[in-house]
């Protein structure tokens, strides 16, 4: 309720101020422009402002994940150049916080998406857009069950610790793993999100444990590098691979047999709701709270399906 009547405030405040009636810049600032997924965003967002009574759409984020600093100062910076709203996918759900509410003290509305802001953030944004990615770490967990039994190694391949996707995705794989079956983890490891970093821990994860029957790549970058080892590795095909996230890359391990299979975010379908969502604010018409933008688990049976080419890229 207190969230409800947040967004019934800010619109108020935003039609009051005539905000609603000038058209004007929507900055789309994500984790790292140096990505497949990423640029998919890019285009549901330039989708989504085509024809949009003259705002403009400008598209930013940092070199890398890691770089949150840079990502605190692009926002900060679109506040400062008075930017009408601001679609936000936060690198780090803390270091973000004062940024976004900068925003909101400028009456700027802020969509989410992709990953959460913490809880002390939680007034100072609109809507939040996203995988429900518990239920996508959970439903990559039962396919690794179903694929390798309830016995044996699997080893998670993850990007940067602690981001609210991470926490979701890898911590409720890891959860659904151990609650229903007697499979040992190994790790999570932590690639920051480089393809390179990943391709190296996964050649000393398969070194080390000559044993391991599955391995779950947690994003594109992480999910690529480790396809990449296990195939110079000679193992592709006799550890289950899974991997998240569905570029070129992706589906052509998916289609060779390298990956088992790859979970796939409505990457396009987050850029285009969340430009439409600012669109809908200064509009002053009310947004949900969440909108959950899906998530397909694409595997060499389905992978050419509509469903499944919908969300690839």
């Amino acid at each position: 309720m207190k969230k409800l009547i947040t967004t019934a405030m800010m619109v108020s405040a935003l039609a009051l101020s005539g905000v609603a009636a000038q058209a004007g810049e929507i900055a789309v600032i994500v984790k790292t422009t140096n990505s497949n997924f990423w640029q998919n965003v890019n285009k549901g967002a330039s989708a989504a402002i085509e024809g949009a009574d003259g705002h403009t759409m400008t598209f930013n984020g940092p070199a890398s994940e890691s770089a949150v600093a840079d990502q605190v100062n692009l926002v900060e910076n679109a506040v400062n150049r008075g930017v009408k709203g601001i679609v936000l996918a936060p690198s780090d759900p803390e270091a973000l916080v004062p940024a976004v509410k900068k925003a909101y003290e400028a009456q700027i509305p802020v969509v989410i998406i992709d990953s959460g802001l913490a809880e002390n953030g939680k007034d100072y944004f609109q809507a939040f857009l996203s995988t429900d990615n518990c239920a996508a770490g959970e439903l990559v967990a039962d396919k690794m069950i179903s694929e390798v039994g309830t016995k044996g190694k699997v080893a998670v391949m993850s990007y940067v610790a602690g981001v609210g996707s991470e926490i979701g995705r890898v911590g409720c794989f890891v959860k659904r793993i151990n609650d229903k079956s007697s499979i040992e983890i190994v790790g999570p490891y932590y690639s920051q999100s480089q393809m390179a970093t990943a391709l190296n821990q996964t050649t000393d994860v398969l070194a080390a444990n000559d044993d391991l029957v599955g391995i779950f790549g947690a994003n594109e970058p992480t999910a690529i590098g480790m396809a990449r080892a296990i195939v110079q590795a000679g193992k592709a095909g006799s550890v289950t691979a899974l991997g998240f996230d569905g570029n070129k890359d992706l589906q052509d391990f998916v289609s060779d047999g390298t990956l088992a299979g790859t979970a796939v975010q409505g990457s396009f379908q987050m850029g285009e709701l969340g430009v439409q969502a600012i669109l809908q604010l200064l509009n002053g018409e009310e947004v949900p709270s969440f909108i959950d933008t899906g998530v397909v688990l694409a595997t060499k049976d389905n992978i050419d399906e509509p469903a499944v080419q919908n969300v690839l890229y």
